[in-house]
């Protein structure tokens, strides 16, 4: 990999050059590690990208601190941001700035805020102007020339995980214990507050076709959008893939529904963030299966890899090295499918030391770097 600078009008940004059919090793940051630090240290891993979140979900949680991966309790990761403040050019555009200049391309921004489409999960009273608002989103990611959005369409969003020593050496990771039965209280969506002040009650269970129906109804709106906004939507599989949460339907719980997903809407932008580990999770199918049938379909906008052992309704994540995942046959499928995206560790067990999170995500950059090298990818 050569990386070179360029002068004139791009004298701000670094840019990264690639051999073609090469995979790309990525990070994935939350909000509050949008910083240079940050941006050094995933450099010193050896990546070259970065997926983000803008979603802040750690905010005014009682039980979710930073620092690592979003777990919460039943009352959610916290309160949903400011529905009126979309995602502006000129942020977008600043940050990606910022990136550039560490030497790092920005591959993705991953996630929608609760607050700017709760209606359009809910299918509520605001659906049409909340889907106005996500077409103004990716509009903005496609001017700043960001190339992929990832989301996940999921009224109870990822919930249920608990955190304990479950992996080697007693380090610290997540798993599930159980299903969570327990319904969403009015005002919460995506396991996220969006309204305070909503009245005592619980949200009606949709069916699942219903949510099947509202899926439909966000691609007719959003992907011609993304194709004029060159903007890839990928989305991500139901992390716990159980066939219901919190009283609520999942959509993608099982490996052969992504392939739902695509046929509900052809087009090259609908695309998939394709996640190894909750993949690994589902109690049907089988992961490298699912990995060819669509690496070769050339429906996977960025990967998600991270080892577990277990399947739903009880699993643990692990180190990446650990796991009933075989990592090293995934990444040779992706390589002979010709998949030449980016690899982020999604989640990584949170090491014995002063830097947990840092020193787990660099265990597994480092185990993702090397197997890169040994199958001729990267």
């Amino acid at each position: 990999m050569v990386f070179k600078k360029l002068t004139g009008e791009f004298a701000t940004h670094a840019f990264v050059s690639y051999s073609q059919g090469l995979m790309k090793l990525g990070l994935g940051l939350y909000r509050h590690q949008l910083d240079r630090e940050h941006y050094r240290f995933a450099r010193q891993c050896g990546c070259t990208h970065l997926v983000i979140h803008l979603v802040d979900y750690f905010r005014s949680s009682r039980s979710n601190q930073p620092g690592d991966q979003p777990v919460g309790d039943d009352t959610g990761w916290g309160l949903a941001g400011d529905p009126d403040a979309l995602w502006t050019l000129e942020e977008l555009t600043s940050i990606k700035r910022e990136i550039n200049a560490a030497g790092l391309e920005l591959e993705a921004i991953e996630n929608f805020d609760p607050a700017h489409w709760h209606d359009v999960l809910l299918d509520g009273p605001r659906k049409a102007k909340q889907l106005e608002n996500l077409k103004t989103i990716i509009r903005n990611v496609g001017r700043a020339g960001i190339p992929i959005f990832g989301y996940n369409f999921s009224i109870a969003g990822v919930a249920g995980r608990v955190k304990g020593r479950f992996a080697r050496g007693e380090a610290e990771a997540v798993g599930m214990d159980g299903p969570l039965d327990k319904p969403l209280p009015n005002g919460m969506a995506w396991n996220m507050v969006y309204d305070r002040n909503a009245a005592p009650g619980t949200i009606p269970s949709a069916t699942s076709e219903e949510l099947w129906q509202r899926l439909g109804v966000f691609l007719d709106a959003l992907i011609p959008v993304a194709e004029e906004a060159g903007v890839t939507l990928a989305a991500h599989p139901d992390d716990p893939p159980l066939p219901m949460v919190r009283a609520q339907p999942r959509l993608v719980y099982q490996p052969q529904l992504y392939q739902r997903l695509i046929d509900l809407k052809p087009s090259p932008r609908n695309a998939l963030e394709f996640c190894v580990g909750t993949l690994a999770e589902m109690t049907d199918g089988n992961v490298y299966d699912a990995v060819d049938d669509y690496s070769r379909q050339k429906k996977l906008a960025y990967v998600h890899l991270r080892n577990v052992r277990g399947k739903v309704p009880c699993y643990k994540e692990t180190f990446i090295d650990e796991g009933d995942v075989d990592v090293l046959r995934v990444m040779r499928i992706l390589k002979r499918n010709q998949f030449e995206g980016v690899l982020i560790p999604d989640h990584a067990p949170q090491m014995s030391c002063a830097a947990p999170w840092h020193a787990g995500m660099a265990y597994a950059l480092g185990y993702m770097r090397a197997a890169l090298q040994i199958i001729g990818a990267g």
